[in-house]
């Protein structure tokens, strides 16, 4: 038996390491700083290892400017999120420090789903993958964010929708601001990868760099949900507008959100994986059997 190679032992640990510190950080509140640390060390290592350490600091470059732009800007004017406002300090103009590695861990990790889905993008790559990749990861972002927000907006009060919105508080341009955001920044790494990325032919080595394991990472995101919604208190909050939730109608909500959005992504993502392998697996006797003479056109020659 081949021994384990570091980068992929190195990977492994990190893997397992996130999914704990997921599931720690779901009964014991407090962890979750240390956990977008380490899903950004996660993003270092897998972003290495498939695209390369110049692609992956375009992917991290955009993913921060370009959010914090958008978070600032719409902070200023209301787009294109919504007119909000964040709590507490240690903000990057208006916008708390780790908002960015939030954004560019989650971003990586649907990135790699929508890679699972439909295909990564190479250089010259076909513009239906250019261009559906990055879409399809935005809204696998986004899915996120529908169980996300309510929860840390309207209960946990870390930013503010100023006017409301008529989910449990969030305003639906928060949605589309998000959709938006996140596809701009996968688009722009998408464009790069295009045009500088890796050859067709440099596949990366999935033995190494797993999509499996990163659609394992998206999907254990879900856990705090289903343990806020069987231990959280169930009391009424009120938005800014003075309007009332009850919280334990936001955690059931976000549960079933998450099973029809961030699981069901998932799933699907991991049916595309299952389906690609059996396909490699296959194709040597496939090759194997078209490659070999037919008993009857030996006979005859």
């Amino acid at each position: 038996m081949s021994a384990v190679k570091p980068s992929k032992r190195a990977l492994l640990a990190l893997t397992a390491v996130v999914l704990i510190g997921v599931l720690v950080n779901a009964f014991v509140p407090g962890l979750r700083l240390l956990v977008i640390v380490a899903q950004v060390v996660f993003v270092l290592l897998h972003g290495s290892q498939r695209y390369g350490w110049r692609a992956t600091g375009v992917f991290i470059v955009a993913a921060l400017v370009i959010s914090n732009i958008l978070e600032n800007l719409s902070i200023a004017t209301g787009f294109p999120f919504g007119h909000y406002h964040y709590t507490g300090g240690g903000k990057i103009f208006e916008v708390p420090w780790f908002i960015g590695p939030a954004y560019l861990a989650t971003g990586y990790l649907a990135w790699v789903v929508a890679t699972a889905l439909l295909d990564d993008v190479r250089r010259n790559s076909p513009w239906l993958t250019t261009i559906g990749t990055p879409f399809i990861g935005a809204f696998a972002m986004t899915a996120w964010d529908l169980a996300f927000d309510p929860t840390n907006s309207t209960i946990n009060h870390v930013w503010i929708w100023e006017n409301g919105g008529g989910y449990f508080g969030v305003p639906l341009v928060n949605f589309l601001g998000w959709t938006l955001t996140v596809y701009l920044f996968m688009q722009v790494f998408a464009l790069y990868l295009r045009n500088s990325g890796p050859l067709p032919a440099a596949q990366p080595d999935r033995t190494t760099t797993s999509d499996l394991q990163a659609v394992l990472l998206y999907a254990a995101m879900t856990i705090g949900y289903f343990v806020k919604l069987f231990n959280g208190e169930h009391v009424t909050v009120t938005d800014a507008t003075g309007a009332t939730w009850d919280t334990a109608d936001i955690y059931e909500t976000s549960v079933l959100l998450t099973i029809y959005g961030m699981v069901f992504i998932a799933l699907l993502a991991l049916l595309r994986i299952a389906q690609r392998h059996t396909t490699a697996a296959s194709a040597p006797e496939v090759n194997a059997r078209r490659a070999k003479p037919h008993p009857a056109r030996q006979s005859a020659s």
